[in-house]
């Protein structure tokens, strides 16, 4: 099962990048080019230990959903979504976040598993691994420019985000 790991630095606080990392409405405008979008489950706002939200998507041209579940919630410190239903075999995604130096270093272990046995494997290796980092990481980055300029009011409570 493919492991990818990226470690993104943020000069915010830890609380306000968790939340963000957790909020719906975050992840879909991280998402433009994919058109993701919320339909079922959790549809707005930030998602909760057990919480599901249900993922309409284009990826490689062709519209996908998926559904996932936040199996573990630990503010301000690590949150787990696990794929419950979609293409993939299994998605398992773990977010770490500790702060170090004045930044808030978010760490995302993301394992899978691709579709179809053999093939869902060279996939995997041929293009889907690369596909997936460049996916994650453009989000890392939106949540970063949103966490570190006052965008994460439009999605955070004052108070509840940090300073």
């Amino acid at each position: 099962m493919p492991l990818i790991c990226i470690n993104t630095r943020i000069k915010a606080p830890a609380e306000r990048c968790f939340r963000l990392a957790l909020s719906v409405d975050v992840h879909m405008s991280s998402t433009v080019g994919t058109h993701e979008k919320a339909i079922a489950g959790i549809t707005s706002g930030v998602m909760k230990l057990n919480d599901t939200v249900t993922w309409k998507a284009r990826h490689f041209g062709i519209v996908q959903t998926l559904t996932s579940r936040i199996t573990v919630c630990r503010e301000p410190h690590e949150f787990v979504d696990e794929m419950e239903q979609g293409i993939f075999r299994k998605i398992h995604h773990r977010h770490l976040f500790h702060e170090e130096d004045g930044f808030t270093v978010m760490k995302d272990e993301f394992y899978y598993e691709a579709p179809w046995g053999i093939l869902g494997r060279m996939a995997e290796r041929l293009f889907l691994t690369a596909y997936l980092h460049r996916f994650l990481l453009a989000r890392n980055e939106h949540i970063r420019q949103t966490a570190e300029g006052d965008s994460w009011r439009l999605y955070l409570d004052k108070e509840s985000a940090g300073n």
